[in-house]
């Protein structure tokens, strides 16, 4: 079983901060590996958008296999969305184990109702009890303890939006009180998100939630890390981006039966650099010296 955990905590000793991309299938992933991003995340959005069903209604074993394709595919250390730990406190430690199962470094786990509601994208948030929240992170980190003590337990509250920021943060110190490594919180303005880090008792992750309809604040790395912010999730990005680009290109094809964006230059040097990406050339090597030999016929 592949850990990339102890490579994670390295990285928190060494790294002021660490930008997360976030990416839903393998060969995203081999993409930021090789642009040199230190490491990259599986968020709940972007399996729930790319499965067609949005995150609340996404499985434990869905989220785990999305998670494991990306993780198996990389050497960079990959942390996890675990949305609300998928159940009670008992349900919590199977989730940890298939996640460290999966080869992911880290996961976070939320304060919210399970099931999750599809009202969860309409902001309406439905907060547990901070004592039934703790208890998950309690169990999440005697797992931890039990299957890889290098494994990230990251607590994530989303009461600040109702309940305010002291509620949030008490919820996360409370968690770190019981093992959590990292901390999540969603401030709702920027006196809150300038806040958050000094109040937090552990090192906290800042979601940048591109195009956020509730009035977040967003980011760059560097003003996180200003801040004292140990993480940011770009939660949204590569999705979005991904989805505009590949519907202009779609819709001009759809027009005039062509795309005028690329040339045939361009399509030989991008199916040239997929192909490296995923190690064609290794594939050729082992078939060139078995069934592609052209003198194995005459041994």
């Amino acid at each position: 079983m592949k850990h990339t955990s102890p490579q994670f905590r390295t990285l928190l000793k060494s790294k002021d901060f660490i930008y997360l991309p976030a990416v839903y299938y393998p060969l995203a992933g081999k993409l930021m590996e090789s642009m040199g991003f230190d490491a990259a995340y599986v968020g709940g959005y972007v399996t729930g958008g790319s499965l067609a069903v949005s995150e609340p209604m996404v499985t434990l074993t869905e989220q785990a296999d999305v998670a494991s394709g990306v993780a198996n595919a990389v050497s960079i250390p990959i942390i996890c969305d675990a949305g609300a730990g998928f159940g009670e406190p008992l349900h919590v430690t199977r989730t940890i184990s298939e996640f460290i199962r999966s080869g992911v470094a880290g996961v976070h786990i939320e304060d919210q109702l399970y099931p999750k509601r599809a009202h969860y994208h309409k902001y309406v948030a439905h907060a547990i009890e901070p004592r039934e929240f703790v208890d998950k992170i309690k169990w999440a980190c005697r797992a931890r303890e039990e299957l890889d003590k290098d494994f990230v337990v990251i607590a994530r509250s989303d009461t600040c939006r109702f309940n305010g920021l002291d509620d949030a943060i008490s919820r996360v110190n409370a968690a770190a009180d019981v093992g959590a490594d990292m901390g999540l919180v969603f401030p709702t303005s920027h006196e809150e998100a300038v806040r958050a880090p000094k109040e937090s008792s552990i090192p906290l992750v800042y979601v940048i939630s591109r195009g956020n309809r509730d009035g977040r604040p967003l980011y760059t790395p560097k003003q996180l890390e200003d801040m004292g912010y140990k993480a940011g999730i770009d939660a949204q990005l590569y999705m979005l981006v991904s989805f505009h680009f590949a519907r202009q290109a779609m819709k001009e094809v759809k027009e005039t039966g062509d795309f005028s964006g690329l040339n045939q230059d361009d399509y030989v040097g991008l199916r040239q650099e997929i192909e490296d990406l995923i190690g064609m050339d290794s594939f050729y090597e082992i078939e060139e010296a078995t069934v592609e030999d052209k003198s194995w016929g005459k041994r």
